[in-house]
């Protein structure tokens, strides 16, 4: 499979199959909260992780699949890994509690440290989001036709800007960050699919000022640059790599947005 597009059709089902067992125990009445071994949550993050791996196993035997679920001798053995899946069974746990849909299936394919394939699945809402590099990105609603999508243009003045945040974790850093765009309107969005809203060019700027782990974002970062868009580390306002850092699969702070601009840089 050297075309990346070729990818499309069985990740796109088989993130399906996940969204399906983890909907199964999601519409279930439960009053477990927590990520004990016994939780409902639990129980929906393994089932997601079971299908996925099994699948992307038997569609690519020789690539490995690194996964938030994946134990500590996986976690260690990627760093001798060019080519890999990197997953998140369940996106979005805080959403996945809450019952308020916005919390999502992850897969990615990474080479050289880069996402260079993604898809994104929100089950309870029925809404894919997948890209590829040079094939583009694209959002299907439930049964209807999938669609295009690339990011907005840029607004050119302090006003207009559309800005995502999260709906469970806005930090103090954030708030700071939004002093440079004190006009704008906030947009609450849980999950992965944060960075969706900007590949769709529903938003025009998703600074991320909080913790969040590589398989968090993965998925969707390739969504975000097959839809002409960036993600960049604030560090340095360079990409953000992958497998880089050999102490932690944490992000460092990052923003998603369709180009710099001198309005917030």
């Amino acid at each position: 499979m050297n075309n990346l597009d070729t990818y499309s059709q069985p990740i796109n089902e088989l993130s399906r199959q996940a969204g399906q067992a983890v909907m199964e125990i999601y519409e279930k009445d439960f009053a477990i909260y927590d990520k004990s071994d016994s939780s409902p949550l639990t129980e929906a993050d393994l089932a997601a992780h079971t299908l996925l791996v099994k699948g992307l196993n038997a569609l690519t035997p020789d690539i490995p699949v690194l996964s938030e679920e994946s134990n500590d001798a996986e976690k260690a053995d990627r760093f001798s890994w060019t080519t890999y899946w990197l997953i998140d069974p369940l996106d979005g746990t805080k959403e996945f509690i809450k019952k308020n849909g916005e919390f999502t299936i992850n897969v990615a394919l990474i080479v050289n440290g880069e996402p260079v394939f993604g898809v994104v699945y929100a089950p309870a809402i029925d809404v894919l989001y997948w890209g590829a590099k040079g094939e583009g990105a694209f959002k299907q609603e439930g049964k209807q036709a999938p669609t295009a999508i690339t990011v907005a243009d840029v607004p050119p003045t302090a006003s207009g800007w559309k800005v995502v945040g999260s709906r469970s974790h806005q930090s103090e850093e954030f708030k700071q960050f939004m002093h440079k765009l004190p006009e704008a309107d906030i947009i609450a969005m849980g999950s992965s699919l944060k960075l969706c809203l900007v590949a769709e060019g529903k938003a025009d700027l998703y600074p991320r000022l909080g913790l969040t782990s590589e398989w968090d974002t993965a998925a969707a970062h390739a969504v975000v640059l097959a839809a002409g868009g960036q993600v960049l580390s604030m560090e340095d306002m360079k990409p953000l790599i992958y497998n880089s850092r050999k102490d932690t699969l944490l992000n460092p702070h990052f923003i998603v947005c369709p180009a710099i601009s001198d309005i917030w840089a």
